[in-house]
């Protein structure tokens, strides 16, 4: 615990207040609303703000009904920006195994997703 918090809390230049909290609630407002817009991307047409908060909604539905771990690992990778090695540290795994957990958390992401729209488009043929 004193590592974690030499390491996140005592470093000049972070801001405790930007932290995303990994909550598991039905609506967790920052943490999987932020880091489904974050997987996301930007979009600039009209239209395609329409379809992306369509699927911003399902995408954090998604992220919802994952388990902590899946989502702390995309948290790390995707909404911190973290490399492989430094995913691995925060999570106290090797890299080869936090290497494997992303792999699988991405899967997992993709069936909820596929669960929940008929398919990761939508399911519309």
């Amino acid at each position: 615990m004193a590592e974690c918090h030499r390491r996140y809390l005592a470093r000049p230049g972070r801001d405790v207040g930007r932290e995303v909290s990994i909550y598991r609630g039905a609506m967790p407002g920052a943490s999987t609303g932020a880091l489904a817009a974050r997987l996301l991307g930007k979009l600039t047409s009209p239209s395609q703000a329409a379809v992306r908060a369509e699927r911003k909604l399902q995408l954090q539905e998604a992220l919802n009904r994952m388990d902590p771990i899946d989502r702390e690992v995309l948290v790390l990778r995707h909404y911190e920006q973290m490399s492989n090695g430094d995913a691995a540290a925060a999570l106290g795994l090797g890299r080869a195994a936090a290497s494997k957990r992303y792999t699988r958390a991405l899967e997992r992401l993709e069936k909820t997703l596929a669960d929940l729209t008929g398919g990761v488009d939508g399911g519309e043929s």
